[in-house]
């Protein structure tokens, strides 16, 4: 298991790469060029750029997230030609820069959805959070404004302003979308793609629907087992794979996190994964909370050994951590829980590796 970190950027992250290095185990950065437009080519000289900023500091540069999806391509329309042509360009430039994998999303219009970016838990760390009442009886474009006012200035990858001032446009466009459309228009776009991402030796690994149901009134596929299996048959590859997210997978209680992990990994479909934990409540609300398993509805020692037991030797990363000790950065995305969400992690693997050698 290859323990990763999400950086945004010296420009656009609180966290520098130095303290980065000194967290145990770690071995790469998961980068992304979020000025780079939804649907323009990520320029080869800016990749080099980032990965040589990532290696100086004795960080590998191999994983790559949020190289998001043209609305237009989700829906299908005859300009996504272009756009799937930009991201074939991406993918061989990020190949040239030695990128392995690949994490994209294909959510219409919004990226993750929460009605909260710093709701507070009773330790007096903030979190983000999902209020099922605030997200039904809220307008899309005052949620926009709420994510925009807590941001901290940060970027939001999938929250992008320029592309969410259409926002009264884009909805009217998937109105007559359904989600047999939109995996249709998932086959259409993987068809397209993967050939290019194995040619690159890159591997595609599609994230999971953040919460795994509709929001809006938006059609939403990547939301369960069932689902995971019919993407991953579309276009039998090794380059066609999965992004498992733990948090964004368990907000529904019926998704068995455990057996989706080993299922997938067993099957080689699994490139990388996202490792958080959730408290669900019956009202379908739920906050995140630290990795540890006993603060949260996911056992996360049950998650490890899946992927241990289905011998996973792929990417990981600490997903949303809490914002502790008066640390100020990007909703989700601080230094020190995520540390703590590492060091937890690897001593679940770690002992896991010892009861094997025992």
């Amino acid at each position: 298991m290859i323990v990763s970190f999400r950086w945004f950027g010296r420009n656009d992250d609180s966290v520098s790469l130095k303290h980065v290095k000194q967290i145990p185990g770690i071995d790469g950065i998961v980068g992304v060029l979020s000025h780079i437009p939804v649907g323009e080519v990520w320029p080869l000289d800016q990749i080099l750029k980032l990965k040589d900023e990532i290696n100086s500091k004795g960080l590998k540069f191999e994983v790559v997230e949020s190289v998001n999806v043209h609305e237009d391509i989700k829906l299908g329309y005859p300009t996504r030609k272009q756009y799937i042509e930009n991201y074939k360009e991406t993918i061989r430039n990020l190949s040239k820069a030695g990128v392995k994998v690949i994490c994209y999303n294909f959510m219409p219009v919004f990226d993750w959805t929460r009605s909260d970016l710093e709701k507070m838990l009773p330790d007096g760390s903030t979190v983000l959070a999902y209020e099922k009442a605030k997200i039904e009886n809220i307008q899309p474009d005052e949620l926009i404004r709420s994510m925009e006012e807590f941001s901290r200035e940060y970027s939001l990858p999938g929250w992008e302003k320029e592309r969410l001032k259409e926002i009264k446009s884009l909805f009217e466009k998937y109105k007559q979308v359904t989600e047999e459309d939109l995996f249709n228009h998932l086959h259409y776009f993987l068809g397209e793609i993967i050939p290019v991402a194995e040619e690159c030796n890159i591997k595609m690994a599609l994230h999971p629907d953040d919460p795994p149901w509709s929001v809006f009134g938006l059609p939403r596929i990547v939301t369960n087992k069932n689902n995971l299996e019919r993407i991953v048959n579309m276009v039998d590859s090794p380059s066609n794979g999965l992004t498992l997210c733990s948090g964004s997978l368990g907000a529904n209680p019926e998704n068995n996190i455990p057996k989706i992990m080993k299922y997938f990994s067993e099957k080689g479909k699994v490139p990388f994964v996202h490792i958080r934990n959730i408290k669900i409540y019956e009202n379908g609300d739920f906050v995140e909370t630290s990795h540890r398993s006993d603060d949260g509805s996911l056992d996360i020692y049950d998650i490890v050994e899946a992927l241990h037991k289905a011998g996973f030797n792929g990417y990981f990363r600490p997903d949303h951590g809490r914002m502790i000790w008066d640390e100020k950065a990007r909703p989700g995305y601080g230094l020190y829980d995520r540390a703590l969400g590492i060091m937890y992690i690897l001593g679940i693997w770690d002992s896991l590796e010892k009861q094997k050698e025992g």
